[in-house]
């Protein structure tokens, strides 16, 4: 089953509840746990991840992918000590974004490979592990362009609502690929995993996070910063990646940046956008620094 519409829910709500242990209807985008009255949806007071009891989105999110393609998708979460399925089913003909979620308790009959996985530590490891190989960059284990394109348009929703400021702040290595040709791909992914790992050290706080968007591209999430602050932590970014050459064959490998930054505050702007603006700022950006390219 791809997909549902508003009819078939009316009709089969009661079956579901019959399969499974949690029946729910979310807005994916809005993060916002919906009511099926009269043939229409409701916003109830309960945000969509507050079953988890983590106070956080969850990073690889299927309700926003089922959302988006269209189409159904599973994955395993952990609750406590227990371990549940959860599947996604996007509805058709609803005013407003909507997915049905169903959860199914596999605690005791879930098995992967041998060895005692009721060990809930054992198993909340690997579906961590599953679970961040979806949304994370294996390079630099930042988060990929996935998350990007799920994420980011919550956050702008988010912050809309919130009446805060948010700032997307585009990064690009600056003549990578000169490392790559003259030093090898091996030297050009070490300059790559060392940016990654400054970016991350100076991205921590809630609301803020950083992906790899793309070979040598960088971006940056700053939920409730305006441009000035967004400027600080680029620029902080900046200076570290400065000091931290690259080594190779005892020869020490200058790296550097360019960025751009754009900022939304009073008026909604959309996730592509602000990427766009962001990214036509950093080329601005490089291309000061080298008006040849």
């Amino acid at each position: 089953m791809d997909h549902i519409s508003l009819d078939e829910i009316k009709d089969k709500l009661d079956f579901f509840n019959k399969m499974y242990d949690v029946v729910r209807l979310v807005d994916p985008l809005h993060k916002k746990v919906l009511e099926y009255r009269q043939s229409s949806l409701a916003e109830a007071l309960d945000t969509c991840y507050q079953y988890w009891g983590n106070n956080r989105i969850c990073d690889n999110c299927v309700s926003v992918r089922a959302y988006h393609d269209n189409k159904s998708f599973v994955k395993m979460e952990k609750s406590g000590e227990d371990v549940f399925l959860v599947t996604s089913i996007p509805i058709e003909n609803a005013a407003s974004p909507a997915v049905l979620e169903l959860f199914k308790n596999a605690t005791d009959t879930m098995y992967i490979g041998s060895g005692d996985y009721n060990e809930g530590e054992i198993v909340s490891r690997f579906m961590k592990e599953l679970n961040d190989a979806v949304v994370r960059d294996p390079l630099t284990s930042l988060y990929n362009r996935r998350f990007v394109e799920e994420r980011l348009p919550v956050d702008i929703i988010d912050a809309t609502l919130k009446n805060m400021p948010l700032s997307v702040c585009f990064i690009d290595l600056d003549n990578f690929k000169s490392i790559n040709d003259f030093y090898g791909h091996e030297t050009g992914d070490l300059a790559i995993r060392t940016a990654g790992e400054i970016i991350f050290k100076n991205v921590t706080p809630e609301g803020l996070w950083a992906a790899r968007y793309g070979g040598d591209e960088f971006l940056l999430c700053l939920k409730g910063s305006n441009e000035e602050h967004g400027r600080a932590i680029a620029e902080r970014i900046q200076a570290d990646i400065e000091k931290m050459p690259v080594s190779k064959a005892m020869v020490n490998i200058p790296l550097s940046i360019s960025y751009g930054i754009e900022t939304m505050s009073r008026t909604p702007i959309t996730a592509e956008e602000l990427i766009r603006r962001a990214d036509e700022k950093m080329y601005k950006a490089k291309k000061e620094k080298n008006p040849g390219i």
